[in-house]
């Protein structure tokens, strides 16, 4: 299942990092691309194994706004 959805907050390269991090260190996350330039995220995950709102739980978890 691939999942795309708008991030807001973001103003750095940090941002990026902390946020794939984030997302990848998930069960079931395959890939996880994060687009400063767009606000955007890009990823891959098995729902067998971790659900969409825990991928946004884990971004708002980090202080950044998920556009549901």
């Amino acid at each position: 299942m691939i999942i795309e959805f708008k991030i807001e907050g973001m103003d750095c390269a940090r941002c990026v990092d902390k946020i794939e991090s984030a997302v990848r260190a998930l069960p079931g996350v395959e890939a996880a691309k994060v687009s400063l330039i767009d606000n955007s995220a890009l990823v891959k995950l098995n729902p067998s194994k971790t659900s969409q709102d825990a991928v946004f739980k884990a971004v708002e978890g980090l202080g950044y706004n998920v556009s549901r």
